[in-house]
């Protein structure tokens, strides 16, 4: 990823969704309700929906921006892939 504004917050993020996925095995383990661990899953699964939007922010503000001077069209074709693969 390089250098970005938001590392921290992503890094901060993630440790929140493996926090919440160590939530979900326990509770697994426990044998507690489908219901609540369905909860805690949407948790995790908002979770990381939001550190890829941070990283994606990140990387059309410095990679794209970069590459495209860089690269022209290779850099928004680099961009559409990065996409695909995210959706």
């Amino acid at each position: 990823m390089g250098e970005h504004v938001h590392t921290k917050a992503v890094l901060n993020r993630i440790s929140r969704a493996t926090g919440h996925m160590n939530s979900v095995k326990k509770m697994i383990e426990d044998g507690r309700d489908c219901s609540e661990v369905l909860i805690q899953l949407s948790a995790v699964r908002a979770e990381i929906v939001n550190i890829s939007k941070i990283i994606l922010k990140d990387h059309l503000d410095h990679c794209v921006v970069k590459a495209v001077k860089e690269n022209g069209e290779e850099g928004i074709k680099q961009l559409q892939e990065a996409i695909d693969k995210l959706l």
